[in-house]
């Protein structure tokens, strides 16, 4: 029994990936990534596969951080209202959305306190403490904490919750603007190399002026694009200047006695990231894992029932293989349960595991087990030695790898469209065209609903000035991501040909 014949039933019941909403939301539940009956809106409970699912793709971003000489710490939960309050324009970003801790036992609290919404009025104070001299500085600091945001919008798990229950954010402190600006990129490489471990395709942009992060100069993003066209932000990175440096009176002396305001960046990313990798990757099957991020590798799958004379046989390749994997280091599982392998089949294709190996009475006799790539779920004969499975497991694993990342930039890319000025002006031409009453001029409204529409299968790439581009979001609904990171262009807006930069815009959650 092969995965041909499981093929139609591995879904049975799945909603198809293309209604992504209950696709993902039954995604969640089937695999046993989060359980979200927890009896407080907004929040959920990790299940033992995803949160190992979890603790997987956070290790890959420690060790990036670590490596690039950041050093974890953790603050305090708690933060007194007097701290929260002192940076009024960052306050204001998230004043909405603080949950607040009044009252200790029965008594009420002197001063409020508020559950982390994120971590600058938490961390600054302490900086102001421990920065002196030039010679303490860099700072380069992350920690991974929960973070409590009263979201009143519609929630979805691990996408859009009033507890983050895993946000990484890095703070870094600099002796000079030029430090601090070459922080940003070095924090934009951390995260490509992130996500390209992760085989998350994205865009890397710098947000328009009202959209940045309370108290920044500037803010850039990642955005990669879910199922239905949506774009959902994976990161963002903050160039701070000396804002909160001044409003913190977070100082240093420099090599010849002065004293001057550091430079500041910060950057995070929350359990999205998990969301991105089941949606980006999954299929009509369930989960479809990247290897390094799989809690489960590799499952051996013994084809046999109980009145099968060779049963014991095969139990017990099937042992020696598991054993073998194991010793290299591999994570392997041996499912000898008394479910049928259909069953097996269908439980471990919507867990995601990349690789499958089946071994039978029949594959006992060839010498050879068979081998199903859940990308795919191809199938080929691999000879039943445990020395020549160990190799061919380490380089199918490596191989779907790079398949899933291929077809992942390829789907992401075929979702980008380019739009120029003559090409919407001609499109909405031809649309008041089919009206007998108007002429062949294009309105704006036409060209702001056109490129509304074009949204719908994902990401535009187009020239529009921030007048226009604060004009598409009220009339659509769409947002404006920004201007690409690496390489800006100039172009005529596609709507009033003023002189403008290039942008994306899109659908957003």
């Amino acid at each position: 029994m092969t995965s041909d014949v499981n093929a139609g039933a591995a879904a049975k019941g799945l909603p198809r990936r293309d209604d992504f909403s209950d696709w993902y939301s039954e995604i969640l539940w089937r695999a046993e990534i989060v359980d979200t009956r927890y009896p407080v809106k907004g929040v959920c409970v990790w299940q033992p596969f995803g949160f190992k699912m979890r603790s997987l793709i956070y290790s890959i971003l420690r060790s990036l951080l670590d490596d690039s000489g950041h050093e974890e710490v953790l603050f305090p939960l708690l933060i007194p209202r007097s701290e929260l309050m002192k940076e009024e324009e960052h306050i204001k970003g998230f004043e909405g959305e603080v949950f607040w801790v009044t009252r200790g036992g029965y008594e009420e609290l002197d001063v409020p306190l508020a559950l982390r919404p994120t971590s600058e009025t938490a961390i600054y104070p302490m900086l102001n403490l421990w920065i002196r001299s030039h010679r303490d500085l860099p700072i380069r600091i992350y920690q991974v904490v929960n973070v409590f945001r009263y979201e009143t919008k519609h929630t979805r798990p691990l996408i859009r919750v009033r507890e983050i229950t895993s946000f990484k954010e890095a703070h870094t402190a600099h002796a000079s603007r030029e430090d601090a600006e070459e922080q940003v990129h070095v924090a934009v490489e951390i995260y490509k190399r992130f996500f390209d471990r992760l085989a998350v395709p994205y865009i890397v942009t710098e947000r328009p002026e009202w959209d940045k992060f309370p108290g920044a100069e500037r803010t850039i993003a990642f955005d990669t694009l879910m199922p239905d066209g949506r774009t959902m932000q994976i990161a963002t990175i903050h160039m701070l200047g000396d804002k909160f440096a001044r409003t913190f009176d977070i100082t240093f002396e420099d090599c010849d006695g002065n004293r001057k305001f550091v430079q500041q960046t910060c950057y995070g990313i929350s359990e999205r990231c998990v969301a991105a990798v089941i949606a980006v990757h999954g299929d009509d099957h369930g989960l479809v894992l990247p290897p390094e991020v799989a809690p489960v590798q590799v499952v051996i799958v013994p084809i046999v029932f109980s009145r099968d004379e060779m049963r014991d046989d095969v139990l017990s390749v099937c042992s020696e293989l598991r054993d073998a994997l194991d010793d290299a280091n591999i994570r392997v599982v041996l499912d000898d349960s008394d479910e049928r392998p259909g069953a097996k089949f269908y439980k471990w294709e919507m867990k995601g595991v990349p690789l499958r190996i089946e071994v039978g009475p029949r594959d006992l006799k060839t010498g050879k087990c068979v081998f199903v790539t859940r990308h795919d779920l191809n199938k080929f004969h691999v000879n039943l030695s445990t020395e020549e499975v160990v190799g061919m497991v380490r380089k199918t694993l490596a191989r779907i790898y790079e398949e899933m990342k291929a077809n992942a930039w390829r789907r992401f890319n075929d979702m980008i469209i380019s739009l120029s000025a003559e090409t919407t002006a001609a499109s909405s031409a031809e649309s008041d065209a089919s009206d007998a009453s108007s002429d062949t001029s294009a309105s704006d409204e036409d060209v702001l609903s056109l490129i509304g529409a074009k949204m719908r299968g994902g990401i535009v790439n187009v020239f529009m000035c921030p007048k226009c581009g604060k004009a598409l979001k009220e009339l659509t609904g769409a947002s404006v991501l920004g201007t690409p990171f690496d390489g800006r262009k100039k172009g005529k807006c596609v709507v009033c040909s003023q002189e403008c930069a290039e942008l994306y815009v899109a659908r957003t959650y």
